[in-house]
């Protein structure tokens, strides 16, 4: 029995062969993905985190409290929104001095790019307006304030459904 071997004669070098480079693509892949990501990490803007959390820590009592006050002088208001224009009734239980003048604070719950503070002037009888700077669409935090700081009513609006929004200080307590 005679064997022979023979060689081929069609034989390519590795880098024109068709396999090593399919094997070599998936890792290729996974680091090209890897950069990216690192990428993404380090360009964009993580709004959610803050430097100064022990800060905010502490203005945690310091909101409770006007909170309460609120709470304390049956604050209640009533916010309605007709294009750019918004409106709201600011009544009470008792007898309370209303500001000339309130903030209304809209936050996005994950856009801090769209927050819009909105002066609110007051027209008489409880009755305030402003203008809105930005277009409202979708779930917002809302938050109304006098201009000293002693009381603040807060809660959440679904600004698309056209219903006006009810503050009312006991139900937040």
């Amino acid at each position: 029995m005679n064997r022979t071997m023979t060689l081929r004669s069609d034989s390519q070098p590795w880098y024109r062969e068709r396999w090593p480079w399919l094997l070599m693509a998936g890792p290729a892949i996974v680091i090209v993905a890897g950069i990216v990501t690192l990428w993404l990490a380090v360009v964009s803007n993580d709004g959610l985190v803050t430097d100064d959390y022990y800060k905010q820590g502490l203005a945690v009592n310091q909101r409770l409290q006007r909170d309460h006050k609120a709470g304390g002088l049956g604050l209640h208001a009533d916010i309605m929104r007709s294009g750019d224009k918004v409106r709201l009734l600011l009544g009470a239980d008792g007898q309370v001095n209303l500001p000339p003048a309130i903030t209304l604070k809209l936050a996005h719950p994950t856009r801090s790019g769209l927050d819009q503070a909105v002066q609110m002037v007051a027209e008489g009888q409880g009755f305030y307006s402003g203008k809105l700077t930005g277009e409202l669409a979708g779930r917002w935090l809302v938050s109304l304030e006098d201009p000293a700081g002693e009381w603040r009513l807060h809660g959440e609006w679904l600004a698309d459904t056209g219903e006006p929004l009810r503050l009312d200080a006991k139900a937040a307590n």
